[in-house]
Parts: structure tokens; C-alpha cells; sequence
């Protein structure tokens, strides 16, 4: 129960702030219970960001906590502010971020990088954001690189995980497992016509990946891929204390050089996380269509500007590899489909979004759930590439119609996967203006005659 009341066919109550929307839990929308249980897995998910802290940035396991805890308010944000999207990192973007991380050595230098890439981020998501321009930027970059720019950071996920002495080398069954399952939950047209048949499968959807990754992790411990977890009880205990040693207010600011190197892999995460925030946007629009009840406030302008200030939270306390993001793409779909079900299943878009975080949030603290998914948090993050990864591919190929399209975006996702950034947005703008530009309209012109 909350304190204020939705009428018919209104928004959810909140409390006006310029441009932000305050809604609290129990004060202006329910508790969500299915929403709790599915937090209460899939937050080992933003705990999977842990191994490349650590192998990325060089960070202590308990540091790499800390960070993950800072995370955790950024993903509180958005409901608490007016955004109905169930937030997450900019996914696709993490391999091309990873590739940009090479390029500097583990320690002080990677992360002065990490942070000159959060930066610039937050300033791209908040000056479009405050003039309005955002559509404009993206609209305006051609068919072919937005498709290269998802194809190749789609092939850059998968190839990460199925590489030589990647993690499908070192742990083959439970991946594979749970790669099928989670694809074959979220894709699959067979298993779509098994949710409308069946009542049980239907309940099995709702939930998402957490079947397949529940899945995996029981694969991953019965085939001895991973360790058995030594489950302690009590609360986790993050560094904070030792958290500013790994943070720029000790380490010093990023030089000029590495914002330079940064800001292709910038506009290629803007890129990416403009196409999610498209994404979110439709599934929202469409379920507002199925539940005359509530009226869902979606504003683009306001979730660039949450998305900034969740960029800057990292960028000054916990630099991160996935960024922050406007959607989690599998936890929102899911999250909207039971929301379509009517108010008896789901209060408010608001109460299906801010409880998920908000246990994710807390569940962080509870070191039986940490210490149990410790050993498999690499099969977490494994399983959320591939599914990115898929994704990736897919929309990416939707992108291009002509023959034309297709070859420059698969050179500059071919380009994008092995060389990173730098050297994708370069080829891709070259090929672009040499086999593209101007063609529409020499089109136009000879139908015109």
C-alpha cells in the first residue's frame, strides 16, 4: 500500500522538482513482491562487473564491492525521479570499452582513462539533454554506422567469451547451458507460443534470464566449472575506507590525451544508449496503450538528464567499465509484460521498477546472497554479453536495407571489434562520404526524369 492514491487514468503521484518527477516507495507507489524475488538473483548481475574491476583496474576485491555499491544508488535514480525504465550499464558498449581499456596499463593510468570516458559521457548525455538536441545527434549519423557501430559491438561480446581462453574455453558446459537457455527464454518463437498455451511457462517468462541463470550456476557447480560457495552469514563489509585510494581525487585528474583517445568511444556508447533509450521508449508507449489506468510520463529529455547525473556519480567515486546506461533491456521487457497484466499485478510502472533496484540495492549488503553467487559471477556476466551480443546483431542487420549499407556496416563492425573506436568512426565516415553520400539524392533526381 502507498500513502497517495492514482485515480483512474492519471499518473502515478509524485512530487514536482524542476525537471524531475519524486516518487518514494510506500508514499507514492506499492511494494512489488514478484519484482523483489527476481531482484534478489538478478542483482548478481551488477555484481558480475566485479572481475573486470578487478582485471581492468586493478582493483582490490573489496574496493571492487565498493564500487558496485556506488553503482547501486546510481540504479536507484531513475524511479526516484520520474523515469519508468528499469536502468542498467550501456551494455553493448562494454567491449568496446574494454578494448579502449587496453590500451592502458591496469592501476592509476586505466583508471584516469576510465574516468575521462565517464566524462565525457555525462557532458554528452547532459548537453543534449538540456538543449534538446539528442534526436537531432543521432538521426543524423547514417544507417550503415549506427548498424556497424551494433554489429560490431554485438561480435566484439561474443568473440570475448568464446575466444581462446576465454571463459567458453574455461568453463564450456555451464556456459553453453546457459547461453541456450537464456536465449532460447528471450528469443525463441517456439517458446512464445508455449507462454500463451500454458499458464506455468507463462510464469517461467516472467522472470526473465534468472531461469537460465539460475540454470548455469547449478551446471556450473554440479560439473565442478566452479567452486562451491563457502555461504557466510552476517553483512558485507566494502572497502570505503579504502576507496579513495583508487578513486581521481587521490590518483589525479586524466591528462588531455586520454580525453582525446576516450571521445570516439564516447560518441560510440551515446550511440548505443540512444538506440536503448528508443527501445525503452516503445516498450513504454506500448504498454500505456494496454493500461488505461495509469498514464506513463516518458520524457527523453529527463532520462538523458538522470542517465548524466548517474554518469557523473561514477565518473567521481566508481568509474566503471559497463557506464550507466538508460535501460536493462531483459529486466524492463519483463518487467512491462507484467505490468500489462492490470493493476492487481503490477500497482504502477513506477512500483515494478523502483522495487527491483531497491532490493538489487540491499540484497548487496546481504552476504549469504553475496557470498553464494561469489564463485559464478563470471557465468552472470557472461550470460548478459552473449544475450547483448545477440541483440546487438539483430537490431544492428535491421538497421540497413541496401547492399551498399550492409557492406560499409560490416566493415566498420569487422573494424570496430578488432581495432576499437578510433578506427571504426574513421573508416566508417570514409566509406560513407566515398560510396554513399549523395546517392539518395542522384536517385531521386533520375526517378525524377
Amino acid at each position: 500500500m502507498q500513502i497517495y492514491k492514482r485515480t483512474e487514468g492519471a499518473e502515478q503521484p509524485y512530487w514536482p522538482c524542476g525537471p524531475f518527477k519524486i516518487r518514494l516507495p510506500f508514499v507514492h507507489y506499492r511494494w512489488e513482491s514478484a519484482e523483489t524475488v527476481q531482484a534478489l538473483i538478478m542483482f548478481v548481475v551488477s555484481l558480475a562487473m566485479i572481475p573486470l574491476l578487478e582485471q581492468y583496474l586493478g582493483l582490490p576485491y573489496d574496493v571492487a564491492l565498493a564500487y558496485i555499491v556506488i553503482g547501486g544508488v546510481g540504479f536507484m535514480l531513475p524511479a526516484l525521479l520520474g523515469v519508468p525504465l528499469v536502468p542498467g550499464w550501456i551494455t553493448p558498449a562494454i567491449p568496446v570499452v574494454l578494448i579502449f581499456l587496453g590500451n592502458f596499463e591496469p592501476g592509476p593510468d586505466a583508471i584516469r582513462a576510465l574516468v575521462a570516458l565517464q566524462l565525457l559521457v555525462f557532458a554528452i548525455f547532459f548537453l543534449l539533454g538540456v538543449t534538446r538536441l539528442g534526436s537531432v545527434l543521432v538521426h543524423a549519423i547514417p544507417n550503415s554506422l549506427k548498424a556497424g557501430i551494433l554489429i560490431g559491438a554485438g561480435i566484439a561480446a561474443i568473440i570475448g567469451e568464446i575466444e581462446p581462453g576465454g571463459r567458453l574455453a574455461m568453463t564450456p558446459i555451464s556456459l553453453v547451458v546457459g547461453g541456450l537457455a537464456s536465449v532460447y527464454l528471450l528469443f525463441s518463437l517456439s517458446f512464445k507460443v508455449w507462454v500463451k498455451r500454458h499458464p506455468l511457462v507463462q510464469k517461467i517468462a516472467n522472470y526473465g534470464m534468472v531461469p537460465a541463470m539460475v540454470l548455469a550456476m547449478l551446471v556450473g557447480w554440479s560439473v565442478a566449472e566452479y567452486p562451491f560457495p563457502d555461504v557466510q552469514l552476517g553483512i558485507t563489509r566494502p572497502a570505503f575506507g579504502e576507496l579513495l585510494a583508487y578513486l581521481p581525487w587521490t590518483l589525479g585528474a586524466p591528462s588531455l590525451d586520454m580525453f582525446l583517445i576516450a571521445l570516439p568511444t564516447a560518441l560510440i556508447a551515446y550511440v548505443i544508449a540512444f538506440g536503448d533509450i528508443i527501445v525503452g521508449t516503445t516498450l513504454m508507449e506500448r504498454v500505456d496503450q494496454d493500461r488505461p489506468d495509469e498514464k506513463i510520463d516518458i520524457d527523453v529529455n529527463r532520462i538523458h538528464l538522470v542517465t548524466a547525473i548517474r554518469n557523473l556519480l561514477h565518473a567521481a567515486f566508481a568509474p566503471y567499465p559497463g557506464l550507466a546506461g538508460p535501460i536493462w533491456t531483459a529486466v524492463c521487457a519483463t518487467t512491462a509484460e507484467r505490468y500489462r497484466y492490470g493493476r492487481d499485478a503490477m500497482e504502477s510502472i513506477y512500483s515494478g521498477s523502483g522495487t527491483f533496484w531497491i532490493v538489487g540495492f540491499i540484497a548487496l549488503f546481504v552476504l549469504p546472497l553475496v557470498s553464494l553467487f561469489q564463485p559464478v559471477l563470471p557465468i552472470a556476466l557472461s550470460l548478459t554479453l552473449l544475450v547483448t551480443g545477440y541483440l546487438c546483431i539483430s537490431i544492428g542487420i535491421e538497421q540497413v536495407e541496401e547492399t551498399t549499407e550492409r557492406g560499409v556496416a560490416g566493415v566498420v563492425a569487422v573494424v570496430l571489434a578488432v581495432h576499437g573506436a578510433g578506427y571504426a568512426l574513421a573508416v566508417g565516415a570514409a566509406l560513407y562520404l566515398m560510396l554513399e553520400k549523395g546517392g539518395d539524392r542522384l536517385a531521386t533526381d533520375a526517378e525524377s526524369k
